[in-house]
């Protein structure tokens, strides 16, 4: 039965997370926002929707690149052929999303737990090449910014090759996602703080 099936995925869903000990939330009763602790991204938060018939699996990967947007999302692509259980994907505004999906028959908090560790392992691999290819520009500039104005360049290090060895000026970008602190690439608004880090936007939605 439909119904009894969709009570033992949000149970099994519900027994993962909390064996686990994940922050989560539920947003709906048959739908948990789970967040992971990133490495490369700070966050990557899970949505875990269990349906009438499946498991959705969907989370937030990236902003629309500045640039290289052949290149960027071909590589995506690539990705695509080596990954189990889920895949990257492009909304219409070319927003990028790690998805999946399951029949809830198959839902155990075993197979929860495997997904919750794809979609992590995914997102937080694949996040610092993600910002090289499509964010190099904003990158080089929020280091030249934070060089010049005296602002650490810690969270920014894994960049450093494309400072110190840029394949060719690139033109255009904006801020990018949710890395590891705070900077903003064309410098502070308020001169007495210092902003979020350029890779720390393009892993955060809007």
């Amino acid at each position: 039965m439909a119904t009894d099936a969709r009570a033992d995925a949000i149970a099994a869903i519900e027994a993962a997370v909390t064996e686990a000990e994940l922050e989560y939330e539920r947003p709906r009763p048959d739908a948990f926002l789970v967040t992971l602790p990133g490495r490369r991204k700070l966050r990557t938060v899970v949505w875990l929707g269990a349906g009438e018939h499946s498991l959705l699996l969907t989370t937030f990967f990236c902003r629309r690149p500045d640039e290289n947007h052949a290149g960027f999302y071909r590589w995506l692509m690539r990705k695509n052929r080596d990954m189990f259980g889920m895949a990257f994907s492009a909304d219409e505004a070319g927003d990028v999303y790690l998805s999946g999906r399951l029949p809830l028959a198959g839902v155990t908090p075993e197979e929860v737990d495997r997904l919750l560790g794809c979609a992590l392992t995914y997102s937080d691999d694949n996040f610092n090449p993600a910002l090289e290819r499509g964010f190099a520009s904003s990158i080089r500039r929020e280091w030249e910014w934070r060089r010049k104005s005296g602002h650490s360049l810690r969270h920014l290090e894994a960049f450093r090759h494309l400072v110190e060895n840029p394949p060719h000026a690139a033109a255009g970008g904006t801020a990018i996602g949710e890395a590891a602190d705070g900077g903003a690439a064309d410098g502070p608004r308020d001169p007495g703080h210092a902003p979020e880090t350029a890779a720390d936007r393009a892993g955060s939605p809007g």
